[in-house]
C-alpha cells in the first residue's frame, strides 16, 4: 500500500489539474458566447446571399452555366477536399471526427479511380494529415478560434483558382456544424461546382420555383458572377464560424468532465490515504503493545 505522503502528493497533483481544467472550463464558455454571438449575426446574411444567388440564377436561366464555378468540368479526375479543424486540442474528438470523415471520403474517391487534392484549415488538420504522408495544396493556421472574412476570401481564392485552372475538378468541405455545446454535426458540402440543388434550389424540396420578378441591371449572368464568389466565401466563413463555436463548446465539455474526472479521482485517493492513515496508526499501536508486552 501506498504511503500516506505519496497519497498526499498525488491528491495535489490531480488538484492542480483540476484547477486548470476548471479554468480552460471557464475560458472556453467566455469564447463560446462571443462565438454564438457571430454565428446569430452571420446567419441571415449568409441566408440574404444564398437566396439572392439563387434569384439571379433563376433569372439567367440557361446562361447561368455560361458562368464559370457554375459549369461543370468535362470530365473528373480529381476532388479537392478542404477539412475545417482547430489550432488546439483538449477538445474531445472534435478534430478527429473532421480527420476521420475526410479519410473516408479520400478512400471512396480514390475507389472510384479518382485523386484527392488536400486542403487544411487549422494546425490540427494540417499536422495530422502531414502525418499520415498526405500532400497539402493549401493550409491555413493560425486563425481557427477567431476567423475573419479576409481568412475565408484567401482559402476561397485558393481554391477558386485551383478549381478555374482544371486542377481539381470538384470541391468538397468537411467541417463541424455548431448545434450546442454539447452537439457538432460533421457536415459535408459541396462548394464547387455549385449545383442546381444549392443555387437554384431545383430539385430540393420538390416544389416547382418561378423566375424571380426582378429587373437586373446590368443582366442575371453579370450579377452572378459576382455573386457566386461571394457565395463561396460566405460558405466557407459561415463553416469557419461554426467550427470556432464547435470547438469551445466541445472544449468547455471535455473540461467540465475532465473536472468531475479529478474531483472522482480525488476522493478515490482520499479515502486510500484515510486508509493508510489507519494502517499506521494501527501498525503504532501494535508496536506499542508489543513494546509494553515485553517490558513486562
Amino acid at each position: 500500500m501506498a504511503s500516506q505522503r505519496d497519497v498526499k502528493n498525488k491528491i495535489a497533483s490531480v488538484k492542480n489539474i483540476q484547477k486548470i481544467t476548471r479554468a480552460m472550463e471557464m475560458v472556453a464558455a467566455a469564447r463560446l458566447r462571443r462565438a454564438e454571438q457571430r454565428i446569430s449575426a452571420l446567419r441571415p446574411y449568409a441566408d440574404a446571399i444564398g437566396r439572392m444567388t439563387r434569384q439571379a440564377a433563376r433569372a439567367a436561366g440557361g446562361e447561368a452555366v455560361r458562368v464559370p464555378l457554375l459549369r461543370e468540368h468535362d470530365s473528373e479526375t480529381n476532388v479537392g477536399l478542404l477539412l475545417v479543424t482547430g489550432d488546439r486540442g483538449l477538445a474531445g474528438g472534435f478534430n478527429s471526427q473532421i480527420i476521420r470523415a475526410g479519410v473516408r471520403l479520400s478512400a471512396e474517391i480514390s475507389e472510384q479511380g479518382l485523386r484527392s487534392s488536400w486542403y487544411a484549415t487549422g494546425r490540427r488538420g494540417v499536422s495530422s494529415l502531414t502525418f499520415r504522408g498526405n500532400e497539402l495544396s493549401g493550409s491555413y493556421t493560425g486563425f481557427a478560434d477567431r476567423p475573419a472574412y479576409t481568412d475565408a476570401r484567401t482559402i476561397a481564392d485558393d481554391i477558386i483558382q485551383a478549381y478555374t485552372d482544371g486542377e481539381v475538378d470538384r470541391v468538397e468541405m468537411i467541417f463541424n456544424s455548431y448545434v450546442s455545446p454539447l452537439t457538432q454535426h460533421v457536415t459535408r458540402q459541396t462548394l464547387l461546382p455549385l449545383t442546381a440543388q444549392s443555387i437554384t434550389g431545383e430539385g430540393g424540396d420538390g416544389q416547382e420555383h418561378r423566375p424571380a420578378s426582378v429587373d437586373y441591371e446590368p443582366d442575371p449572368e453579370k450579377i452572378l458572377r459576382r455573386l457566386v464568389p461571394d457565395y463561396i466565401e460566405i460558405s466557407i466563413y459561415r463553416a469557419l464560424v461554426e467550427s470556432a463555436a464547435g470547438f469551445f463548446g466541445a472544449q468547455m465539455t471535455a473540461m467540465r468532465s475532465a473536472s468531475e474526472n479529478a474531483g472522482e479521482i480525488i476522493t478515490d485517493y482520499t479515502l486510500q490515504m484515510n486508509r493508510a492513515r489507519q494502517a499506521e496508526i494501527t501498525q503504532e499501536i501494535m508496536e506499542v503493545v508489543a513494546g509494553a508486552e515485553g517490558l513486562s
